[in-house]
């Protein structure tokens, strides 16, 4: 089975992120993960996707009835009781448990948060019901922890970069990030990426022209912005993949 063509990827790459995709599909898919750049990009662009879901969500505070409710559950003695002969409406009986019910209402909860936040889920908006055509970038750092995700519309002229963990940038220079055309080509600047949080870079044509030939990007410290025509004065500090997803 072809784990990457871009519908199936995207599928597994939500149910992953969600957690619904289990036992030996979800060993299969993490295999998968450990040797596709573009297999992790999509998990990285829906975990990003699905962590809003916690924006505006009040915490709610369970009330002391609750609290009890919970602890004579599941520490107070069970009482004896002989076991009730098998029946015809046993199963109706263990369906309409408290134990049941409750997870039922949970999981209808979460299911109600989700799609209010992410209608695409369900095609209540076909234009993003699966992932946009982008081009998307997860950079590293010496260790392989994910630090950079970059993602642009197919042909878009705007580049969204999330630091996944914060950067030290030295002082009196900047996080530089630079395209790294295949066949040896040399590496263009695209922008300056922040110590932490989220920027937007204005990008000089489409995704689709700069980024076509682009299978990675990198930043290097810089003393100052890199214009057209400059080259990386240092080493790189961060780097990665850059894929299409459509």
């Amino acid at each position: 089975m072809n784990y990457l063509l871009p519908e199936r990827l995207d599928k597994l790459a939500r149910e992953y992120a969600l957690g619904t995709l289990q036992g030996r599909a979800r060993r299969r898919f993490e295999r998968v993960l450990q040797a596709s750049g573009a297999a992790t990009l999509a998990v990285g662009v829906w975990q990003e996707r699905l962590a809003t879901l916690a924006v505006g969500v009040p915490p709610l505070q369970p009330g002391e009835g609750v609290w009890r409710g919970l602890e004579q559950r599941l520490f107070a003695p069970a009482p004896a009781v002989a076991a009730p002969s098998p029946s015809r409406w046993s199963w109706l009986v263990a369906l309409l448990s408290g134990r049941s019910l409750g997870g039922a209402l949970a999981g209808v909860f979460l299911a109600v948060l989700v799609l209010r936040s992410q209608p695409g889920l369900i095609g209540a908006e076909p234009h993003v019901d699966g992932l946009p055509a982008s081009y998307v970038g997860l950079l590293t750092d010496a260790t392989g922890k994910p630090t950079v995700l970059a993602s642009s519309r197919r042909h878009g002229r705007e580049l969204t970069v999330k630091m996944l963990q914060p950067i030290t940038v030295p002082a009196g220079q900047v996080a530089q990030l630079w395209a790294l055309p295949k066949d040896g080509a040399a590496p263009f600047p695209v922008g300056v990426v922040p110590a932490q949080g989220t920027a937007k870079i204005a990008l000089p044509d489409s995704s689709e022209k700069l980024f076509f030939t682009v299978p990675r990007l990198a930043v290097s410290f810089e003393p100052r912005p890199a214009a057209a025509g400059d080259r990386p004065g240092g080493d790189f500090v961060l780097s990665g993949h850059c894929v299409k997803l459509w």
